[in-house]
């Protein structure tokens, strides 16, 4: 598989993931936990279908010190026992947040309330930027046919 461009060596893009990645540290240098970050991001890409941003996120992740069988479960989080309260708060919030077509309320006062118990304010402007900023690079991705598995921890800076 090919991208139909190539998008991370054209100069437009990358004025663009400039702004992005301005975004993306903002986020980073956040007190929301980076754990609870790496799985926000893996859950709504692979509900998206973004193969090189789950290929990104989980390399990422494991690097970080996640363990494989954690990282294996996100996609099955409500039945894995792994998980903690507040990481399944942020993993709802995010397939609600991502999964704005397939559910027509969008995200439910219950998953905002739940999310709310184990976040602050700051907390959750940050999970709130973040699902908007994955489901972003995921949509780029999946645009462009972007192909996954070549991602190498580090790749982006």
């Amino acid at each position: 598989m090919d991208p139909r461009v190539n998008y991370y060596g054209n100069g437009l893009a990358a004025k663009a993931m400039k702004h992005f990645g301005s975004v993306s540290k903002v986020l980073a240098d956040s007190t929301l936990p980076a754990g609870i970050q790496s799985l926000v991001e893996i859950r709504a890409s692979q509900i998206n279908g973004c193969g090189f941003c789950t290929d990104m996120h989980t390399k990422e992740a494991a690097h970080a010190g996640e363990t494989s069988i954690r990282l294996n479960l996100v996609a099955a989080w409500r039945e894995a026992t792994l998980f903690t309260e507040a990481e399944r708060a942020a993993l709802e919030l995010a397939e609600q947040g991502t999964r704005v077509a397939d559910a027509a309320g969008g995200v439910t006062d219950e998953a905002w309330a739940n999310a709310a118990k184990h976040f602050d304010e700051d907390q959750l402007v940050a999970l709130i930027t973040l699902i908007a900023i994955i489901n972003c690079y995921n949509r780029i991705n999946i645009i462009n046919q972007q192909p996954a598995g070549d991602y190498k921890v580090g790749q982006f800076g």
